[in-house]
Order: C-alpha cells, then structure tokens, then sequence
C-alpha cells in the first residue's frame, strides 16, 4: 500500500521541511495551506523535481467544511491516508493576558487547537481497523511553549499546545487498538518565518543563550523528529513526546 501523508500548514517552516523529508522517504505528500500559494507550489515542485508525488491544497482547517473538503482532495488525488501531521499553527503578537481581547484567544485557539481535533478525527475515520482501514500514524506539533507557558509574550498560544498536548495523550490510548499511533514533538526556539508574526523577527537570537546547547534549532531538525515517530521504527510509540528545544 502507498503511504500518504497529510501535513496542515506546510506552505514553510516546519511542515514544508516535513513535507520535503517525507517525499524523499516514499511518502506521496498532501501539502495543505491556506493563502500562500505560491509557496506551497514551490514545495510541491521541489518534491516532483526528484520524481516523488504530492499536492498543495488550500484550505482553511480551523473551518469544517474546508477540512472536509481537504481530506476528500487528498483521498481522490493521492489515495489512503495513512499519516496525519498536525502542524498548522498561529501565533499573535506579543503581550499579556491582561492585555487579550477574546477575539484574540478565539482566533488563536480555532487554528490551534480546533483544527488538530478534526482533522484528526477525519484521519481516524480514514485509518482506524475498527472502521475498515489499515492503520497509521499521527503526530502532532506542539511547543516546547506548552510546558513554559511563554509568560509576557503568548500565554494563549503556549496554552493552545497544552490542549494539543492533551489532545495527544487521549487520542492515542482511544484508538491505540486500533492500528493508529499518536504522538507529538514539542520544538523549542527553531528559526523559521513564525516569530515575524508575532512581531519579533529575531526572537530566536535574542533568547537563545537560554538553551543549554546555546542555539536555535532548524526546521529540518524538528521534521526528522517528525517522520521518526511516523516510521515504523517507532512502531511500539505511542503517546510519546520528543522534545526538539536543545536541552531547554
């Protein structure tokens, strides 16, 4: 059987890395993204430019119907899915709570939180032995924010990874007898596009003399985590959480 995957968010950063590594180990790829296409078109070509498969899908998967829609592209163009990366996250900029308008926590949490709940229960639908299908994986992208808590600059986002956390942790003894892993990597300060949008684009550079290995981290690292707990090499993982934040 092919492998498909499935990778939310995957335009840059972390799920374009996920989504590059994974082609090159056999998996034909659904790119999911939401504005960027041409982005998301440039993973695409890279992959197809070294004789792999993939896709990029625009949807929005903090809304329903556009996860519905994703899933059934992903179905008829590349065939089963058999693992899930729940990447796509949002970020707002930097303050404190006593600063947050509800808006705000909405917007942070639909992206975050909502979107990894159903795009895994579409993955389950499609994967679960109790359901016909064969088996897979699931892994999930948190923070290394969720056990921090990001005082002072993103309470609600390190608050939306301890729900994906949790998420994690339920999931995977729900459907562990059913041939599906969950697991999860938390990164810590990794250098990608994400901290522009909170409003510090050097961020990493500033904290990293906090990390016990003195650096930030790449996406490329993170991904290889990634496609780790999806190999079969992890095959008895489930549940788990690798942190990939040098030691912090």
């Amino acid at each position: 059987m092919d492998r498909v995957l499935l990778v939310t968010g995957a335009s840059r950063g972390i799920g374009a890395a996920t989504a590059r590594l994974a082609a090159q180990r056999g998996y034909a790829v659904c790119i999911n993204y939401r504005q960027n296409r041409g982005a998301a078109q440039k993973v695409v070509e890279a992959i197809e430019a070294h004789g792999n498969r993939a896709i990029a899908v625009a949807a929005d998967v903090s809304i329903e119907t556009d996860v519905l829609r994703l899933f059934e592209t992903c179905d008829s163009k590349l065939g089963t899915l058999t693992a899930l990366v729940n990447n796509v996250g949002v970020v707002e900029t930097q303050m404190r709570v006593d600063a947050m308008d509800a808006a705000r926590i909405h917007r942070v949490f639909s992206t975050n939180v909502v979107s990894a709940f159903v795009c895994a229960r579409e993955a389950v639908r499609r994967m679960s032995t109790k359901r016909g299908g064969g088996g897979g994986a699931i892994v999930n992208v948190s923070s290394g924010a969720a056990r921090l808590g990001s005082p002072g600059e993103y309470v609600d986002y390190a608050a939306s990874k301890g729900a994906m956390d949790t998420l994690t942790i339920g999931l995977a003894k729900e459907v562990a007898e059913e041939g599906i892993r969950v697991n999860a990597v938390r990164p810590g300060f990794i250098y990608t596009e994400f901290h522009a949008r909170g409003g510090e684009p050097n961020r990493v550079d500033r904290v990293k003399s906090s990390v016990p290995m003195k650096r930030g981290g790449s996406a490329d690292e993170v991904a290889k985590a990634i496609l780790w707990l999806l190999s079969d090499e992890a095959s008895f993982t489930t549940g788990a959480f690798i942190d990939v934040a040098g030691g912090r």
